[in-house]
């Protein structure tokens, strides 16, 4: 982005003006920002965590139209390259709040104030608690609210699922892929989703589907041991833990809530807290359109967010339009980067490639890296910590292919005697000096870490992600040593946001060290922090350990170290 994207107190004029901001990148906001783009308006995308919205926790997208099946992670990344190659832009950045009085709307941020003629709000919606006793002391150690991140954690164990929607139907049936038996507590007489759905779950020999149930508490020590569920139909209490004293996985599914803190009391907003749009998708506030799941609607899915962005956006178009011939301001509106993307190779160059037969790093996964790498400024060091097991092989064949990308990497090995062998094996980010950069990576870093991990590079070697000012000073006021250390699980897509925050912290500041763990790897810290859940953070910055469950931004984590 620009130097004048992003201003405080500038003057005004077109080049400081957007014609609209969206305030989040999920399916809603990033298809609305590619009809406005590509009707040649200026547009800014800005969300708090990472783009593509609640649905990247989505393992496979299977009901998308034109989309046989794609990850969730994939399918909001695809739309958010089709947006930025018509020309819009992103930020990363939190909103703290908006003054939409005069025809020059205000959004205000954590890395500045954004002027726009209007506003799109997209925030989405985050998962419901149900409220039962015990939910929120035991989230990470048997409460979870993510299958595809937590339903590995409960292999051979019995669950209980809450909820009688879309999302329990369908996760339950996916939890059968671990657990040994699947118990759905459903509030009302029968599901609330589509039959189709509903008989699947009601089909599967591993599942016992309870209806006008309520589940009433968790109860037990470091873990769920126990549940206690009533049967609102007769009136009866009933009481379950596993024969062999062993946990229970407690999975909740009961809806989400919608994310409109930043409006209540500026916009119209429903019982629930949903927005109210007109015919048009505008608010209450002239100039502030609403769109997905932020709103009210019968249907929370893709294809409803998407459509809902297409024509938002086509309501904006007439209402910019006026806005621009009322204030006399045309933004400036990048130019199209459409030709370049579509004329990018499919394949990087022969030269990109490991050219190693059966290389962890593609061609395809090359061309990728050579677009970090060429922006990297200082030279790193991958120090192998190893103990002669196949984990430690296929470590080193990853680090080494990645250092074949870049002169700028260089691998060696360190004599690991002197290390503690259940750390092992692991790779420590060495500067050129032999400085420590504080990352440290335990296992391999495949699958969704393996992003993270050259972000963390990147980053240890500068110029690093842009960051809001507020985080540099954070990070930079840390006077005392802080080690985190970070267990995630691999197909986990929240996991990333944290380990990318400490890793950051760690690059910037010399008295912070960021460990992450692939929890599969290392039993005994997942024992010792009875960890059912990814990401878990544990903070020690000398007074004691802190152990925290979920996914978190930098400024969240710099809030836990305090």
């Amino acid at each position: 982005m620009s130097e004048n994207t992003v201003e405080s107190g500038a003057p005004s004029g077109a080049q400081n003006v957007y014609d609209a901001v969206v305030i989040g990148g999920g399916p809603a906001g990033l298809t609305a920002a590619l009809y406005l783009a590509r009707a040649r308006y200026r547009v800014l995308v800005v969300e708090r965590e990472h783009f593509g919205g609640q649905i990247t926790i989505t393992s496979e997208v299977v009901n998308y139209p034109g989309v046989l099946t794609a990850s969730g992670e994939q399918l909001t990344d695809t739309m958010r390259r089709q947006a930025e190659a018509f020309g819009a832009e992103m930020l990363l950045a939190t909103v703290e709040s908006l003054d939409l009085a005069a025809d020059v709307k205000v959004v205000h941020t954590s890395r500045g104030n954004i002027r726009c003629l209007g506003v799109l709000f997209a925030t989405g919606a985050s998962p419901r608690s149900a409220g039962f006793a015990g939910e929120k002391e035991f989230r990470g150690h048997g409460v979870a609210y993510c299958a595809t991140c937590d339903g590995e954690f409960f292999t051979g164990r019995e669950v209980f699922v809450v909820g009688g929607g879309f999302a329990a139907a369908e996760e339950a049936v996916f939890l059968t892929t671990y657990a040994s038996h699947v118990t759905i507590l459903v509030y009302t007489d029968d599901f609330t989703c589509a039959k189709a759905t509903a008989d699947a779950a009601y089909a599967n020999d591993k599942i016992t589907v309870k209806t006008n149930a309520q589940l009433l508490a968790v109860e037990g020590d470091s873990v769920v041991r126990g549940v206690r569920w009533l049967d609102r139909a007769t009136g009866e209490e009933h009481e379950f833990s596993s024969p062999d004293g062993g946990p229970v996985g407690v999975f909740v599914f009961v809806g989400y809530a919608p994310a409109t803190s930043l409006v209540k009391g500026v916009a119209e907003l429903d019982s629930q807290g949903y927005v109210i749009t007109d015919d048009r998708q505008m608010t209450s506030v002239e100039g502030l359109f609403a769109a997905g799941d932020v709103c009210q609607k019968r249907l929370r899915q893709v294809a409803t967010a998407v459509g809902e962005g297409a024509a938002t956006a086509t309501e904006m178009e007439r209402y910019l339009k006026a806005a621009r011939e009322r204030t006399g301001i045309v933004p400036q509106q990048p130019a199209s980067r459409t030709r370049d993307v579509a004329e990018k190779p499919a394949t990087a160059p022969a030269a990109a490639s490991t050219g190693t037969p059966g290389s962890p790093i593609d061609d395809a996964m090359a061309a990728q890296l050579q677009a970090v790498f060429s922006r990297m400024q200082s030279p790193l060091v991958l120090r192998l910590h190893l103990d002669g097991s196949d984990v430690s092989a296929e470590l080193r064949s990853y680090m080494e292919a990645l250092a074949a990308q870049t002169e700028l990497l260089s691998v060696d090995e360190t004599d690991a005697s002197a290390d503690d062998p259940a750390e092992l094996p692991f790779v420590e980010v060495v500067r050129a000096d032999g400085a420590p950069s504080g990352l440290a990576f335990h296992g391999v870093p495949g699958g969704h870490e393996f992003t993270s991990f050259v972000l963390g590079l990147y980053n240890a070697s500068g110029p690093g992600q842009p960051i809001a000012d507020a985080d540099r000073q954070g990070i930079a006021g840390i006077a005392r040593p802080v080690s985190l250390r970070v267990l995630v699980g691999l197909s986990c897509t929240m996991c990333p946001d944290v380990v990318v925050a400490c890793q950051r912290m760690a690059a910037d500041n010399p008295l912070v060290t960021a460990d992450v763990y692939d929890v599969n790897r290392f039993p005994a810290l997942r024992e010792r922090y009875d960890v059912m859940s990814v990401p878990c953070l544990v903070v020690d910055d000398g007074t004691g350990e802190r152990v925290s469950f979920g996914k978190k931004g930098l400024s969240e984590i710099l809030a836990l170290v305090g």
